[in-house]
């Protein structure tokens, strides 16, 4: 007995989600299509500061209307968290408190390995692209959020 109301309507047929790879140099930036279909990456930020990386996901929040963070979290081979785990959680409760947006953890063990291979596969030197491998790795992360937000919907 659920009723279709707009806002329900928005849910289930658009999202504005923005992925993030959070690491101590870079951050990869990844974004998807209006239909929550598909993720590509968009960018990685080169960290500086905790003031500017605030301000360049602002601006990338606002370009996009992102309506919340999908944010990498690097769990240890044993599932447990580890030091680099939560550090990527300080730092993204402090963006998510500032940017008042909600946050996903996903899983993004292997992401990074993956986004290598990708690079080798197209003869892109990985040793010389860690921008493009972090925002590769964001756009896995946010695909794999994608998918499993879409097979929960198909499920109901």
């Amino acid at each position: 007995m659920s009723s279709q109301t707009p806002s329900s309507t928005k849910e289930t047929s658009y999202i504005s989600a923005l992925g993030l790879d959070v690491g101590n140099k870079r951050v990869g930036i990844a974004g998807c299509d209006r239909t929550g279909l598909i993720a590509s990456g968009i960018t990685t930020l080169h960290r500086t500061s905790f003031e500017r990386d605030v301000e360049q996901l602002k601006q990338i929040i606002q370009e996009r209307d992102i309506e919340i963070l999908v944010v990498g979290l690097p769990y240890s081979m044993d599932g447990s968290l580890g030091f680099q785990a939560r550090h990527v959680q300080k730092f993204t409760k402090r963006i998510a408190a500032i940017l008042k947006l909600p946050v996903e953890y996903v899983d993004e063990r292997l992401t990074s390995y993956q986004a290598e291979q990708m690079l080798i596969a197209q003869k892109i030197s990985p040793s010389r692209n860690k921008g493009l491998i972090d925002r590769f790795a964001a756009a896995l992360i946010l695909q794999q959020w994608l998918d499993t937000r879409r097979q929960k919907k198909s499920l109901k």
